[in-house]
């Protein structure tokens, strides 16, 4: 795989490598692994309209990601799959334990309802078999972009920081960047992330990587 220049290894940049890699092959899996996720395009792209792109923010006023806006233009259909969008164009975010209650059941779910004032408007993503991915609004890092969180209900039930935006989840599942390392959180190790992966940690844990979740009792 071709290295990616520093200049292009976040945001807008990485998503279009990200949409290259999938308009190359459109109809492919999303998930190697996962193929109830269905393939990234199940036609033709839908992408959103300019005008209601132009304007667009979640419905708590946050702006959209640059790497968000830039997909959209591409198309809508997958996150509408998703339920990040309803048949309006409108976005449609769940809390943590809203959208976890909805993915993993009420008993795992609850335990996701003690965070979810911190984390109120997210999406789900494709990836995981018994865990989830989960993008979260709130104070974007220094490219805009919001955390993407692991949902893990192995064990002790957790949220953990495992992207530092949507780019970086795009580029990662369509092949576009190579993440080697282990555990959700690797990618502090990686020099090209470790800075916003540090950011959204202090934001979201105050500094750590992952917060253990159990049930409000």
């Amino acid at each position: 795989m071709t290295p990616i220049p520093p200049s292009e290894a976040h945001g807008v940049a990485l998503t279009e490598r990200a949409i290259a890699s999938v308009a190359a092959d459109p109809h492919r899996p999303i998930l190697a692994y996962g193929p109830w996720a269905g393939p990234w395009l199940t036609g033709e792209p839908e992408p959103l309209a300019a005008e209601a792109l132009a304007g667009a923010v979640f419905p708590s006023g946050r702006p959209l990601p640059p790497s968000l806006r830039r997909w959209l233009a591409f198309d809508a259909g997958l996150l509408r799959r998703f339920g990040w969008l309803d048949g309006d164009g409108r976005f449609t975010p769940r809390s943590l334990g809203e959208l976890a209650r909805a993915e993993l059941g009420d008993v795992w779910g609850s335990c996701f309802d003690t965070v979810s004032d911190r984390f109120d408007e997210c999406f789900l993503l494709p990836g995981g078999s018994d865990s989830r991915r989960v993008l979260a609004t709130g104070a974007g890092d220094e490219h805009g972009e919001y955390p993407v969180f692991a949902l893990d209900i192995d064990d002790i039930p957790c949220v953990e920081l495992m992207y530092p935006g949507l780019d970086v989840y795009l580029a990662d599942t369509a092949g576009v960047i190579t993440v080697d390392l282990d555990g959700y959180s690797c990618l502090v190790q990686d020099p090209r992330y470790a800075r916003r992966m540090l950011t959204h940690a202090q934001r979201a844990f105050g500094g750590e990587f992952s917060e253990q979740c159990f049930p409000d009792l």
